[in-house]
């Protein structure tokens, strides 16, 4: 099974402060590890509200407002990365991503970079990468998209990658299907989904191959502790169907 392991937001990253080196370089060996035995198959973290978007879809209109903010409906659905020049341009594909969808909400992302944290300097002029993350909707969560709405973002996901904007899509499976992991000081309380909202922002996630909810939730209590013992993680299965689109 492939899961997406995802925390939510930290005071310290909304202020726009790095990590400290020491969860860097242990999130590092965390990482290392993993991959090196073939478990980890994505990752990121994100930036605080003050470098996102919000992109809000009523009645064929898109309201389009930019950070800081709070968080409000943070319960993803699916999760594309994008590889742009500017926030407007990934403002552009996520318009029209979210027209096809119809009344909902996306956010855009700043990924972090290695010289966003501190490991290296930065180069002139990189490419922006930006995290495009669709809500949950009640289509997501139960029946799920129309025929039309598929073949449409098929379509556009093929243009965005032969664009070379679209690097990866992760579709996730409903919250039915979920879990979630309150820790406080490196004690767990488990939640069962569905889950009607999630309010806090995501801050970051890593997507891995692992045999069971049971080894998720270990390979979850070093993940959290690394992050300072008293976060949420949530649990999503990752949707390997062709019809995730």
């Amino acid at each position: 099974m492939r899961f997406m392991m995802m925390h939510k937001n930290d005071p310290k990253t909304e202020a726009g402060l790095p990590p400290d080196m020491e969860i860097v370089q242990a999130m590092g060996t965390f990482i290392g590890e993993h991959a090196k035995a073939g478990r980890l198959l994505d990752g990121a973290g994100l930036s605080g509200s003050a470098t996102r978007t919000r992109l809000t879809f009523r009645e064929g209109r898109c309201t389009v407002k930019n950070g800081p903010y709070r968080g409000e409906h943070e319960l993803p659905a699916a999760t594309l990365l994008l590889k742009v020049r500017t926030r407007e341009e990934a403002i552009g594909w996520a318009e029209r991503y979210g027209k096809i969808l119809g009344d909902g909400e996306i956010e855009l992302g700043k990924v972090n970079e290695p010289w966003d944290i501190g490991l290296m300097p930065a180069p002139e002029d990189p490419p922006l990468q930006m995290l495009l993350i669709e809500k949950a909707s009640e289509a997501t969560e139960t029946a799920g998209r129309s025929a039309k709405q598929k073949a449409d973002l098929t379509r556009l996901k093929t243009e965005m990658t032969k664009a070379g904007v679209l690097q990866r899509t992760i579709s996730l499976q409903p919250s039915s299907n979920a879990k979630r992991l309150v820790f406080t000081d490196n004690a767990l309380r488990t939640i069962d989904g569905p889950f009607a909202e999630s309010k806090e922002l995501l801050g970051g996630f890593a997507v891995m191959e692992l045999s069971s909810f049971d080894e998720a939730i270990d390979v979850s209590r070093r993940y959290a502790e690394i992050l300072g013992g008293t976060l949420e993680v949530d649990l999503r299965v990752v949707d390997p169907s062709d019809e995730a689109t």
